[in-house]
């Protein structure tokens, strides 16, 4: 059986996710979405928790697909999951530099090969920080993201969150 693994931290999980885990789901025979929790980033706005939600329940029409939460390095979930691959999807050419390196480190730790996906040009610009940013100013972000996560952006922002 192939497995993808989709790391990311989905800070909110957006339609340019969605692509990749859906054209994924082609490809293998199982995906297993692992939201993280990334230190490199600012303070997360959606705890992991939420985000597993969120994701549930943006792919709920894709059969193959199972959900996990980590804390710990990518090639251990790699391992704990049996990935035949990890899955990157790729916006633009400055994607690939950061991704490559980390696809190149993953590969010397374990021996797991990364998969990237491009996403499609429609989907090219959007970024969870941007989302966070365009919705935090009242902007509206329902044509960028499934319906589920706008739902919870929109409780966030107008509901009395952030």
């Amino acid at each position: 059986m192939t497995v993808g693994l989709i790391p990311g931290s989905f800070d909110p999980f957006h339609n340019g996710h969605l692509e990749v885990v859906e054209r994924a789901s082609h490809i293998f025979d199982e995906i297993v979405v692992a939201a993280i929790r990334n230190p490199q980033k600012s303070e997360a706005l959606f705890d992991l928790e939420e985000r597993r939600e969120m994701i549930a329940e943006s792919c709920a029409h894709i059969k193959n697909v199972r959900f996990v939460s980590i804390a710990t390095l990518l090639v251990n979930v790699a391992r704990d999951v049996e990935a035949t691959a990890i899955v990157k999807g790729l916006r633009a050419v400055s994607d690939f530099e950061s991704e490559l390196q980390m696809a190149q480190m993953n590969r010397s730790l374990s021996g797991v090969e990364t998969l990237f996906i491009p996403s499609s040009s429609h989907h090219s610009f959007i970024s969870s920080g941007l989302l966070r940013e365009v919705a935090r100013y009242g902007g509206d972000v329902s044509q960028f993201v499934p319906a589920p996560v706008f739902a919870r952006l929109q409780g966030k922002f107008l509901g009395g969150g952030q």
